[in-house]
């Protein structure tokens, strides 16, 4: 039985599925400085793309309430995405709020390093743990392809390197792996960088993630055939997972040299133990990274200026209903359904 609203003790809610809440996602921005094909494509995300106004943004005081409240039902990881979180100015503020909740011990930060290297520092005096950093090739004229932009690739690698001389270790690398565009010499070349600059690097299959990136399931590399091919070259041993839930299966090199991840979503779904919610810029909660339609906080907030006990009896209402495992039940037609674009939620 749970004990009363307002005690400490309370009960941690657990969903449909006895899955419980220990991380939080939150989408500060909206907006992104790429144009990756699989996540924003220039014809859908061009000049015209009316993105969010700041007024409908959450401050970074909303924001640091619901992380407050988020905290008293469990969760203890905070990853701050985007977009491009680093756009949002005075990231750092956010990051020593959201530091300062009790019951929060973790706080990572995914971007596309390209704004990095001038903050790196601040983000670490501020608060934050750790940062993955989204880069699918290390050959530029390849990276420029896939990203879209005109940032060279010499600063998405100096701000790694401003990352970890910042303390923010270590840094760990996400690649999306498509057929056909970053499956070849790619998926080699990030792995020795991973092995010679001790970053962790972790390939991602393809994902059906909104309706705009083109997804189809013959793009898709499977993690197993990502893994095989690495093996051949450096052999790996598998790793425990360092806590239930954790979202990427790890292999070391057996000669020492560090570590990969692999993320496969689509062919091993890890649903029956994701402990994810993810918060929108605009203050939506979105229990599954393909969820069509979000839970409104906002309003909640803002309109109806609710007690901190009703803030946390609605996100225990919503916990307890859900019942996501789209992965496991993932078909050609369900992938071609609406869905929520990843850059609105973060990955």
């Amino acid at each position: 039985m749970e004990m009363p609203v307002g005690t400490s003790e309370r009960a941690k809610p657990s969903d449909q599925m006895g899955r419980s809440l220990r991380d939080l996602r939150v989408s500060v921005t909206d907006r992104c400085n790429f144009r990756c094909r699989y996540c924003m494509p220039r014809e859908v995300f061009g000049p015209e793309h009316a993105f969010l106004p700041k007024a409908e943004l959450l401050s970074f005081e909303e924001i640091t309430r619901l992380v407050r409240a988020f905290a008293g039902l469990g969760v203890c990881k905070i990853r701050l995405t985007g977009g491009e979180p680093l756009l949002r100015a005075e990231l750092e503020r956010l990051v020593e709020m959201v530091a300062a909740v009790e019951g929060i011990t973790d706080i990572a930060l995914t971007t596309n390093a390209s704004l990095l290297g001038a903050k790196a520092a601040t983000l670490r005096e501020a608060g934050l743990s750790r940062v993955t950093v989204s880069l699918d090739s290390l050959d530029p004229e390849r990276f420029a392809a896939i990203s879209d932009t005109q940032v060279p690739l010499t600063r998405v690698l100096d701000g790694m390197a401003a990352a970890e001389q910042a303390g923010l270790t270590p840094v760990k690398i996400n690649a999306v792996i498509k057929r056909g565009l970053n499956d070849g010499d790619d998926i080699l070349g990030l792995a020795a960088h991973g092995r010679e600059t001790g970053r962790v690097v972790r390939f991602i299959e393809y994902m059906d993630v909104g309706t705009t990136n083109g997804w189809r399931l013959d793009d898709v590399v499977p993690a197993r055939e990502i893994v095989d091919r690495i093996h051949a070259e450096w052999p790996l041993e598998a790793v425990e997972p360092a806590y239930s839930g954790e979202v990427a299966n790890r292999y070391r090199y057996a000669d020492g040299a560090g570590e990969i991840g692999v993320i496969s979503s689509v062919t091993q779904p890890f649903c029956g133990t994701c402990t994810r919610a993810r918060l929108s810029a605009q203050g939506e909660l979105f229990t599954c990274l393909f969820g069509t339609k979000g839970h409104d906080l906002r309003g909640l907030l803002r309109d109806e200026c609710a007690t901190d006990e009703e803030l946390d009896e609605r996100l225990r209402s919503i916990w307890r209903v859900r019942a996501d495992r789209y992965s496991e039940l993932r078909t050609a037609e369900t992938a071609r359904h609406p869905k929520v674009e990843m850059s609105y939620i973060g990955g």
